[in-house]
């Protein structure tokens, strides 16, 4: 390998953070966008919640099958459909003037583009490209998601509070479809693709392509996976770190924040602000995944979580106090730093089949997250307000951190993708 002064793994990285920036838009979108759209049609909250939650379930569920498609059919080719996927889900939704259609753009089309942009893209990237810095670039690469909240989740707000709410749905489907030049510009599928090594490799990868199809790889990792203690540790671990993050605070915490007497872009202004942090906490939690068990990260993080939503029904009001300032930048810092020592976690127990291991525990966070989204529109339709909730996640996220502390230091078994 001839020497460079920068690694194109870097650049693939760079590419890959740019696509997750790209296809983060929709994430910001639900919570801003529930209010306008009960004010003009009458929807209710459990109605919204439910398109909330099938697509919630199709971004976990599509992303261990992805997890092989990108195996088999290359990182490019998959990351390019989904953000054209993302860009059509989110143009249609103008058009929507019932629930259920609803059900069919921000539920299956969305669900089914952001799901192949999912997290497990971030790992399947770092295991191709990177033997050292796998957590800082995992870490990262997290992060971009964050950052594309931040930069859309303001933009959406002022936009369907001056525009519309189809402006801000125009607004997200632009944004998917500007990356996609990126993508195929500057992605690539493995580094044997351009003459290189992985970086920080001794030697070129052993030929790895896989030629079952992307179900079978999917399910093949899951039958081998799910006989491990571990794997089950990490799962519901993840369903409640999803549960508590994209189904609680992502989906309804603007809408709570509002029901308090908050402008909701002041309530939007603030999930940045968590975004913000986010990119801090996840880039140093990769750092510490490289330096520290990642099993003590996992308890220290749900710990941290679970007391500032045990808080936050008390921290809720009309206007912007340092409280609520305090809570949004710590739970900032903890939003996703979840996802470097749980990759970290799947490749020291499954080895080479750990993004695709990780593509199903993370779709138990996705199933955690719809649950939550669903089951918290139900409080807040039959209660009036948000705080059982609220306390809920708060005791579940004591119980991940005492389950994370049980996971396995052992290896299990690593057997050959069947073709």
């Amino acid at each position: 390998m001839s020497p460079r002064r920068i690694h194109p793994a870097w650049f693939v990285a760079g590419a890959a953070l740019v696509a997750l920036i790209g296809a983060a838009g929709f994430r910001a979108a639900p919570g801003v966008l529930m209010v306008p759209l009960h004010e003009e049609f009458g929807w209710s909250m459990t109605e919204m919640s439910l398109a909330v939650t099938v697509n919630l379930v199709l971004y976990g569920l599509t992303a261990p099958f992805a997890a092989g498609l990108m195996q088999r059919f290359g990182l490019r080719r998959v990351t390019t459909a989904a953000l054209l996927v993302i860009a059509a889900g989110s143009a249609l939704t103008v058009f929507a003037d019932a629930p259920w259609q609803l059900l069919l753009t921000w539920g299956l089309l969305i669900g089914l583009g952001t799901g192949s942009m999912a997290l497990v893209f971030a790992a399947t990237v770092t295991d191709t490209w990177f033997v050292k810095r796998r957590g800082l670039v995992s870490g990262i690469l997290t992060a971009g998601g964050a950052a594309g909240q931040l930069i859309f989740l303001p933009v959406i707000a002022t936009t369907a509070e001056d525009l519309g709410w189809r402006i801000a749905s125009l607004i997200i489907a632009g944004g998917a479809l500007l990356v996609v030049p990126v993508v195929v510009l500057l992605l690539r599928d493995r580094p044997s693709d351009i003459g290189v090594w992985a970086y920080g490799a001794e030697g070129p990868a052993a030929p790895s392509a896989p030629r079952g199809n992307a179900v079978r790889l999917a399910l093949g990792a899951l039958r081998e996976a799910s006989r491990s203690r571990a794997f089950w540790a990490l799962a519901i671990g993840f369903a409640i770190c999803g549960a508590t993050t994209n189904g609680l605070v992502g989906t309804h915490f603007i809408p709570s924040a509002h029901d308090h007497g908050m402008p909701q872009t002041t309530a939007a202004g603030l999930l940045a602000v968590v975004g913000i942090f986010d990119i801090a906490g996840t880039v140093l939690s990769g750092w510490l995944t490289d330096r520290v068990n990642p099993r003590i990260l996992l308890v220290a993080y749900y710990a941290l979580r679970g007391v500032g939503l045990f808080l936050l029904p008390t921290l809720l009001s009309a206007t912007v106090q340092p409280s609520l300032v305090i809570f949004i930048v710590i739970y900032g810092l903890d939003w996703v730093a979840t996802v470097p020592p749980t990759i970290a976690l799947c490749r020291e127990l499954f080895g080479e089949r750990g993004p695709l291991v990780f593509g199903w525990v993370f779709a138990a966070h996705q199933v955690g997250a719809a649950f939550a989204a669903t089951l918290a529109g139900i409080v807040r339709d039959q209660t009036g307000q948000y705080t059982v909730a609220w306390i809920t996640a708060a005791v579940l996220c004591l119980v991940a951190a005492l389950i994370s502390g049980t996971i396995a230091r052992r290896r299990a078994p690593v057997s050959e993708p069947t073709s």
